[in-house]
């Protein structure tokens, strides 16, 4: 996928899996393509046979080219929609069976405002966006009744980088969904602080 912009620079996952040992949490990484949706189901079924079935997943894989209809061809257009839609689907399908037969499990979905607020210098991302809140809420009600929870957290900010402030926060809003026990909720909104 190095054709993707903004894609996560090498060695990054694997600081923030050494600051997680370093803390004495157990932490691996595992890289793929987000475009290959039988990629997807094989990662999370190896997963599962190695340690134990997921209790969380969270699907974070975003293309944020920066491209109008104008410019964009149409191939790199559906290949941002198979790294920004189409894995958070295969992902959730493929943890699906055992969180529904266990009737437990969090699938957690990142949004953002664009998909909201779509913009026509980001129209991938944006499309990409307003399926994954689609996504989110479609799935809701059905699966709540499974006792799986899908949630999502929309972003109000465009880039986040790893180690910051946005970054700490928004992932308390995750942990937040996670913990509900009752009364669950669909979809958190998160602004950045004013500075």
């Amino acid at each position: 996928m190095s054709n993707h912009p903004y894609r996560t620079q090498p060695g990054t996952y694997h600081r923030a899996r050494s600051a997680l040992q370093a803390q004495g949490f157990d932490a691996e990484v595992y890289a793929l393509d987000a475009t290959d949706a039988d990629k997807v189901v094989a990662l999370i079924a190896e997963i599962e046979a190695s340690h134990r079935a997921v209790d969380v997943l969270h699907y974070n894989a975003a293309s944020l080219r920066k491209a109008t209809l104008a410019v964009q061809p149409v191939e790199t257009f559906n290949s941002d929609l198979a790294v920004n839609i189409g894995g958070a689907m295969a992902a959730a399908q493929a943890v699906m069976a055992t969180m529904s037969a266990r009737q437990s499990g969090s699938i957690l979905l990142t949004d953002g405002t664009l998909g909201i607020n779509p913009s026509p210098g980001h129209l991938s991302l944006s499309i990409g966006k307003a399926g994954i809140r689609a996504l989110t809420l479609g799935l809701f009600d059905a699966t709540k009744e499974k006792g799986v929870h899908v949630a999502t957290v929309t972003v109000g900010a465009y880039y986040v980088q790893l180690d910051s402030g946005e970054a700490s926060e928004i992932a308390e809003e995750f942990w937040k969904l996670h913990i509900q026990k009752d009364n669950w909720t669909a979809e958190t909104i998160y602004s950045p602080s004013a500075e």
